[in-house]
């Protein structure tokens, strides 16, 4: 599994053990290998080798997103290379690229091609393509959402760094939760959408996926750039919002009679233990009237905006009645004709909405929904495209109407697709949520997007030879010293907590590493990932272990013992003490976000 980190990428750059060309020749080939429908268009070694070009003489202390490669939703204008919208009667070649992919690139990104899409940005699904329906990346009989499905599968399944999508009406968060991705549904006008396919114009938002929200923020603040050009541009109102207190802090969840999870009890497990993981990080939970959320969702296909999207592309489609896919021409086409005065009574019924809606939010730090209630297999869509796409958007169709902004965060694996939550704030509370984000997807502690990994492999089927090992420290998946396990055939069997008994201190080390001290009146339940080796892959291990570490037996939550790292007591008085974030991965999340 490749880390294809901003972070991670920029150290090997500054290391000399990687350029941005032997980055992407290394990339292109897995690109040019997908079997899952992500791209419309790849580009070639020749259109790749002027935005190589353009880094001679750059590194990472001077341009931001320095030899960082990404995927295009194909609605999105790339210079010289057709935009289709999904739509290849539609296609044509742009001059110049759309404002936002202006800026990534002039920050030192690289693009690598064009992706699937629901036509016309029409759907939540990313079945509604004449390029083929785009498969989950982590089981090709599911869906893997859209309408930006290849941007979200090309980022789960290593393609790229990150990706652009657009979000209307939930296309850049269901995506992001279906391949275990972040996804980030900005404030309305703070990316421009100059150079964007229009779906509906007044709410369209251009989204970002990415792997953490560290990589987030940073590509985040590339692009929200001012665009004189867009009339629907805004400027932020002085310095956007970072309030966040990540040990204090108050959200909300719909009541129980507005949470539908449409017979899914897998996502409901998850809704409910990611919860619970917002509840341990110090949040308290407030139950909240979600129905004039909902009652405002219903005004998105069911009231004058689906005109808009007539107005963008109806047209077209008209003229060219071979063009578009049935069930979206169908959407765009046979819409209501809607009258002036109707359209004046539902601006006046989304506004009374809002100011219901504005109230709940002010009396939270933030919204917790589940960022969808369910999935489904391709085949189940194709057979209801219309209910089952509604049925998706239950959670996700408000936000753009009542003018918020929006994260989607991975945290939970089920045994078919994804699951993960949204958190939604008030416009331009954007690094507000990716803080809240960055703290809460450390906590759900998950591999990111899907890669290559097999997956955990169950205990009793393990050799009787071999011993399990807890790690919590920079041997974590993802971290420095993970290699060391992966050098010896290390096999990842789960990922849990310690008992309620330890402490955890951060030691004083390159690279840095906490220690373990066993303590029933002081400690907590700190994060593990318990790996199986043969026993002489063991010893090895044990090898490399400095002082004051050692390996001894850990108690788990479940209260079963396995082998694992421990400490030395002295590390009470040369270490940090950092119980309180609950594991590794939080403490360096936290010390090293904004």
């Amino acid at each position: 599994m490749m880390n294809l980190t901003i972070e991670h990428l920029h150290n090997s750059y500054k290391d000399r053990t990687l350029t941005p060309g032997d980055l992407i020749g290394s990339l292109m080939p897995i690109c040019r290998k997908d079997q899952n429908n992500v791209w419309i268009r790849l580009l070639t070694e020749d259109e790749v080798a002027p935005y190589l070009k353009r880094l001679e003489g750059e590194t990472p202390e001077t341009l931001p997103l320095y030899g960082i490669p990404f995927a295009i939703k194909d609605n999105i204008d790339l210079a010289g290379i057709p935009t289709t919208a999904g739509c290849p009667e539609y296609s044509y070649t742009p001059e110049k690229s759309a404002f936002v992919v202006e800026q990534l690139i002039n920050a030192g990104a690289i693009p690598v091609g064009k992706t699937n899409m629901d036509q016309f940005a029409t759907g939540l699904v990313g079945t509604r393509s004449p390029y083929g329906a785009c498969k989950n990346s982590f089981h090709p009989d599911y869906i893997s959402g859209g309408s930006s499905s290849g941007s979200a599968v090309a980022l789960a399944k290593e393609m790229c760094s990150f990706s652009l999508g657009t979000d209307t009406a939930g296309s850049g968060r269901v995506p992001a939760a279906f391949n275990n991705i972040l996804g980030v549904k900005p404030s309305k006008g703070l990316l421009s959408t100059t150079g964007v396919v229009p779906a509906c114009r007044s709410l369209d938002c251009v989204s970002i996926f990415a792997l953490c929200a560290k990589d987030a923020q940073k590509i985040f603040q590339t692009a929200a750039v001012f665009d004189p050009q867009d009339p629907f541009s805004r400027k932020a109102p002085g310095a956007l919002k970072q309030t966040f207190n990540k040990y204090r802090f108050t959200f909300g969840v719909p009541a129980a009679k507005d949470l539908n999870f449409f017979g899914n009890t897998d996502y409901e497990h998850c809704f409910k233990k990611s919860i619970d993981l917002l509840l341990g990080m110090g949040g308290t939970c407030i139950e909240i009237d979600f129905s004039f959320f909902l009652d405002a969702a219903q005004l998105l296909y069911q009231g004058p905006w689906v005109a808009e999207r007539a107005a963008a592309v109806g047209d077209f489609l008209l003229e060219n009645p071979d063009a578009g896919v049935p069930v979206t021409r169908q959407i765009i086409c046979d819409g209501k004709p809607w009258t002036a005065r109707e359209v004046f009574s539902c601006i006046y019924k989304l506004q009374a909405l809002k100011k219901k809606t504005d109230a709940i939010l002010e009396s939270v730090d933030f919204l917790v929904t589940p960022t969808a209630g369910t999935c489904y297999t391709i085949d189940a869509v194709n057979a209801d495209p219309v209910r089952l796409n509604s049925n998706l958007g239950y959670y996700t169709n408000y936000m753009n109407l009542l003018d918020y902004c929006s994260l989607a965060v991975p945290t939970g694996l089920t045994q078919t697709v994804p699951f993960g939550v949204t958190l939604v704030g008030q416009a331009f509370e954007d690094l507000q949520l990716l803080q809240a984000g960055a703290f809460l997807h450390a906590q759900a502690a998950l591999p990111m997007g899907c890669g290559s990994d097999a997956p955990p492999l169950p205990a009793q089927s393990l050799p009787r030879d071999t011993v399990q090992l807890a790690v919590c420290g920079a041997h974590l998946k993802g971290l420095p010293l993970h290699h060391q396990l992966t050098d010896l055939g290390a096999l990842l069997l789960q990922k849990t907590h310690t008992a309620n008994v330890y402490r955890m201190f951060a030691l004083k080390s390159d690279p840095p590493k906490p220690g373990l001290i066993r303590d029933e009146k002081a400690g907590a339940a700190i994060e593990v990932e318990i790996y199986s080796l043969s026993a002489s892959a063991f010893g090895r291990f044990v090898q490399q272990i400095p002082h004051p570490l050692g390996i001894g037996k850990l108690e788990l939550s479940d209260g079963s013992w396995v082998s694992g790292f421990i400490a030395e007591p002295v590390v009470k008085e040369s270490g940090n003490e950092i119980t309180k974030f609950g594991g590794w991965r939080t403490y360096l999340q936290c010390c090293s976000f904004i």
